[in-house]
């Protein structure tokens, strides 16, 4: 084993702030750091009086270091943590959320729309947020149409309108499309949406009165009543929403931290209302400080995303942080205005603190709840198997249509419950369609042939199926080379079929195991089993229902993939297509005048 020469390459490293990437012996990042003087914060991780276990265990490890240099300890403070969001690696705090934060999208359309967005902001347009949760969007886009009549629909949807939908009779949309609206007054009512998002409220109604009280003077009287209904609106949501306070923007970090977990918890207040609020459980390495905590975390939520407008102008943390001074100068260098955090709050402050600390608290207490749980029923699976110990176990489902779509589904759980990043799907291919046991046969040598890593490999692999299913497992496994070999246990169910009937298949079904319909063990092999089964007939529908969108469209000669996708896209989905005319299917880019009859002719007579 190759020992990390640190007097050599401290030597001639340079004193200048920037990040450092530590490796270990697989050259896998296991540390990210950054530093003001690179030279004297690493030199601090090869005193031979390291008080630290974390660091001593973690020094041990390093193989190889790679350092960046930056120009200012904020834009170390950036790149480092943009670099754990990149390579999680193992001892660092992590932000364990890989979801993007949901938006409110206004296109930069002609007529623009107004959308749910998550994911990269790269279409053009306006982004407002981000809300704390997909909810969040969707109440207020539900409350937005009632209040402006701005599209909300797909661009292949309003591009092949001919005439108005449903949501124009229900005065929820004006009709862009099909030009019952002048270009003018729909973008007045897009300005007024974009003011809406900011937190003008009061702005949008002292201009729709004005607007109001100009119509009624041009004896307009049918727009004067339109704009007095969307005054009365933004009226009674104002009434509804509880105000906050005195503060129009800020974030309130709640913490919490008990038997080896943590919960940080955000509370979301922005034009005087509590927005939402949501806990996140960062994976934190042991020994690890609540300062060196919740810095990491602040870095990640704040510095790692896209864009800056989540940044709010004000933070309440529960206690100081020995990084506060460059972070502040980090959010204020990304957010492009000042940025405060604060630890010492009193009066309204401090009882949202208080109450974000008590949401963080009973988080956690709900959590390690969940886990103690967990963690008996395992013990009680270990005593019923007869092993010493399982820290990984997956299950394997079958689901098709007579034979047809057939997707095979391997869940894992692991001792904090279901570990979903590890869920995997499989199309099978090249069986006998209804073969149950070829499939399961397929989806096992998919999943384990090529794996290598023992932290992969399972303890237990549960089979949802009988002696059958359970014999081509231990078929496959004959030939297995590794070190670590899995228990195999078929989950049979009874001749009723009703749960707690189970009977517990091993050894080929030589040995059987029957447990009580009230034993834990058996509620947690249940629970796999059940999400296995969801998690394989999810992909199932998925792939039937996108098989039967395009089928029609595969039976006509000529019209390949990117035809299809094309004449999809643009009519809005197959239903879109069924509904269009020869002259709708013209305007499709990449449709003659002769494809576009021949596809109607074709898709009318099967119909």
């Amino acid at each position: 084993m190759t020992v990390f020469d640190h007097k050599t390459f401290l030597k001639s490293l340079s004193t200048e702030p920037g990040v450092y990437r530590m490796y270990d012996e697989q050259s896998q990042v296991i540390y990210v750091g950054k530093a003001k003087n690179l030279k004297k914060r690493l030199s601090s991780y090869f005193r031979s009086t390291l008080q630290d276990s974390k660091t001593r265990v973690l020094v041990s490890n390093i193989r190889h270091i790679d350092v960046t240099l930056t120009n200012t300890e904020t834009e170390a403070l950036i790149l480092e943590s943009n670099l754990i969001k990149k390579y999680q690696p193992r001892y660092n705090i992590l932000l364990r959320d890989d979801k993007s934060y949901p938006y409110i999208f206004l296109s930069g359309h002609k007529h623009p729309r107004l959308a749910f967005h998550r994911g990269s902001r790269k279409a053009k347009g306006d982004y407002f947020g981000p809300y704390p949760s997909s909810a969040a969007v969707s109440d207020s886009l539900r409350l937005m149409q009632k209040i402006f009549p701005v599209r909300q629909c797909e661009d292949a949807y309003y591009r092949a309108r001919s005439r108005p939908c449903l949501q124009h009779q229900l005065k929820r949309c004006s009709a862009p499309c099909v030009g019952l609206v002048s270009d003018k007054e729909y973008t007045e009512q897009v300005n007024l949406v974009k003011q809406f998002l900011r937190g003008r409220s009061q702005d949008v109604i002292a201009t729709l009165i004005a607007k109001m009280e100009e119509a009624s003077i041009n004896l307009a009287f049918e727009k004067a009543a339109n704009y007095r209904d969307q005054i009365a609106l933004l009226r009674q949501m104002q009434e509804q929403q509880s105000v906050s306070g005195n503060f129009p923007e800020m974030d309130v970090i709640g913490f919490a931290q008990q038997a080896g977990l943590c919960a940080v918890h955000v509370l979301t207040i922005r034009d005087h209302k509590v927005l939402g609020t949501r806990t996140y459980f960062p994976k934190t390495p042991k020994d690890a400080s609540v300062d060196e905590i919740l810095s990491g975390f602040l870095g990640q939520y704040y510095l790692s995303i896209q864009g800056s407008s989540r940044i709010a102008a004000d933070i309440v943390i529960p206690f100081a942080l020995d990084e506060q001074v460059a972070l502040v100068a980090a959010l204020s260098e990304l957010a492009e205005r000042k940025v405060t955090i604060r630890d010492s709050v009193r009066s309204e402050r401090a009882q949202y603190l208080q109450l974000a600390n008590k949401n963080a608290l009973n988080a956690l207490t709900v959590k390690l709840s969940a886990k103690e749980s967990i963690a008996s029923r395992l013990e009680l699976l270990k005593e019923a198997l007869g092993l010493t110990d399982i820290d990984r176990m997956e299950c394997f489902d079958i689901s098709h249509t007579m034979g047809e779509h057939t997707v095979a589904s391997c869940v894992v759980f692991d001792a904090q419950g279901p570990n979903t990043k590890e869920y995997r799907r499989y199309n099978v291919k090249g069986i006998t369609p209804g073969d149950d046991y070829a499939a399961m046969e397929f989806a096992l040598r998919k999943r384990y042939a090529k794996l290598s890593d023992d932290n992969k490999i399972p303890d237990v692999i549960f089979i949802d199926g009988g002696k059958g299913q359970l014999g081509r497992a231990e078929a496959f496994f004959e030939s297995w080379t590794q070190a670590k070999f899995p228990l195999l246990v078929g989950v049979a169910k009874g001749t009723s079929r009703k749960p707690g009937l189970e009977t517990l298949l091993i050894d080929g079904g030589r040995k059987t195991v029957n447990l009580e319909s009230s034993s834990p063990a058996l509620h947690l092999i249940q629970h796999i089993r059940d999400e296995s089964h969801r998690f394989a007939i999810a992909g199932h529908r998925n792939k039937r229902q996108k098989q039967r969108t395009q089928s029609m469209l595969e039976e006509i000669a000529g019209v390949g993939q990117k035809r299809r996708q094309a004449i999809l896209k643009y009519l809005g989905g197959m239903q879109g297509v069924m509904s269009a005319n020869i002259n709708q299917l013209k305007q499709v880019p990449g449709i003659s005048p002769e494809m576009a009859e021949k596809i109607f002719n074709h898709l009318h007579d099967k119909a």
